[in-house]
């Protein structure tokens, strides 16, 4: 691991530094300014909801239209002008002075953040390693939580120093000033798999190079879709509604709060056991097991009394969370190929940027209808079993098709 971490520092850096950057436009973090922000421009919780939704949504048709760039443009160009954007979005987060400003500013950051940085990354990675991508993958996503356990803490501590608009000031000039000179450093040199050799396009099903309006046509894809929407839904609506729950339970949020630090715990192993377990027996082998530990961490809150039941059901939550970064970002070269990744990411990106979008709406509804959100909790379980079924299926089917390694 050492000789691999030397010698690909760069590569693994840029990475690393897209996902964990992306924190700055993930719905945990614009969550920790919705009070401020509705103050400001005289949102209910609803009105607020609405129009997160509806810029998440404009974000993911972006992504889908326009995510097929990082096969054309150099990364290290769009990555830099993704950062430019972002850093721009940030300053119009302090800034926006209508609810229409505020949902474009909205759009721009979840374009940028849970969009391309991320988007950026895995498609780097996929195409840049391939007899050790699942470890390239699972190094490059410790970005995700790694934002998850430091960023929150010192923007609580930020915000009280010197308000919530500077501290989104601070922000963008974190990702003008520091992200993106960065990245164009460590993207100025592409990289080819297996010791800088000469670049070849791996194929993928049926010894095919898939283009995206193909891999849609094909049965696979759809077959997909539910997996790739339930991670994303289940783990936005389980954050979006800590504090429905904190009321339902009797608990309080700061009792609730080292929970998400056993997530992010449980997410970074995960990520990093799923990595090396798939470059050691194959990504398809992992998918069955992909939505088993959430279904099972999703069922515990509905029956969970002490707060500690919230300990453990977000620390098997995050086993399922840092499998599916690692495991996505290995398989779709395995079954569409390299040539296109960048299209076919980007599909894929966009299907889990709607699932965080549909997600709190949905569940929202339900709790108005007088379904508290621990009871919803029991059916997602369930929908999960269903999912680990669908994943067996799935994989049986398609391993005869894909082509030897």
């Amino acid at each position: 691991m050492i000789p691999f971490l030397r010698d690909n520092l760069r590569w693994l850096g840029a990475g690393l530094l897209l996902t964990f950057a992306s924190a700055f436009g993930q719905t945990w973090f614009i969550s920790l300014f919705a009070e401020f922000i509705k103050d400001r421009h005289g949102l209910t919780d609803g009105s607020w909801g609405s129009l997160y939704t509806v810029a998440t949504l404009a974000a993911a048709a972006l992504m889908f239209w326009k995510g097929s760039l990082a096969d054309s443009v150099p990364l290290s160009r769009l990555a830099q002008l993704a950062a430019l954007i972002f850093g721009a979005a940030a300053i119009g987060m302090a800034w926006a002075p209508s609810v229409l400003a505020l949902g474009i500013v909205l759009f721009a950051l979840r374009f940028c953040g849970q969009g391309m940085f991320s988007h950026i990354a895995m498609t780097a990675m996929g195409r840049w390693f391939e007899a050790r991508r699942g470890q390239a993958v699972s190094i490059t996503n410790l970005g995700h939580p790694a934002g998850e356990i430091v960023v929150p803490l010192l923007v609580v501590l930020l915000i009280g120093a010197v308000g919530w608009q500077a501290t989104w000031l601070v922000v963008a000039a974190v990702l003008l000033l520091v992200v993106a000179p960065l990245l164009a450093i460590l993207l100025s040199e592409g990289r080819d798999p297996v010791l800088h050799a000469a670049r070849v396009e791996r194929p993928g099903l049926q010894g095919r190079q898939w283009r995206r309006r193909d891999a849609a046509g094909h049965w696979l894809l759809p077959a997909l879709l539910p997996v790739l929407l339930t991670p994303g839904f289940i783990a936005t609506v389980i954050f979006f509604h800590q504090a429905h729950v904190a009321q339902v339970k009797g608990w309080t949020l700061a009792e609730m709060a080292p929970g998400y630090t056993a997530f992010g715990v449980t997410t970074i192993l995960a990520a990093f056991g799923a990595g090396w377990a798939a470059d050691r027996f194959g990504a398809l082998r992992l998918l069955p097991l992909l939505v088993l530990p959430m279904g099972i961490g999703v069922t515990l809150i509905g029956p969970a009394e002490g707060v500690a039941g919230w300990y453990v059901a977000l620390a098997v939550v995050g086993i399922t969370q840092g499998m599916a970064g690692s495991l996505w970002g290995v398989l779709f070269p395995v079954l569409y190929g390299t040539a296109h990744l960048g299209a076919i990411r980007s599909l894929a990106t966009t299907i889990m940027v709607i699932s965080t979008a549909i997600g709190p709406g949905i569940t929202g509804l339900l709790i108005d209808a007088g379904v508290d959100f621990p009871t919803q909790c029991l059916f997602l379980g369930a929908w999960c079993a269903l999912m680990v079924v669908l994943c067996s299926v799935i994989a049986a089917r398609i391993r005869p098709e894909l082509p030897h390694r």
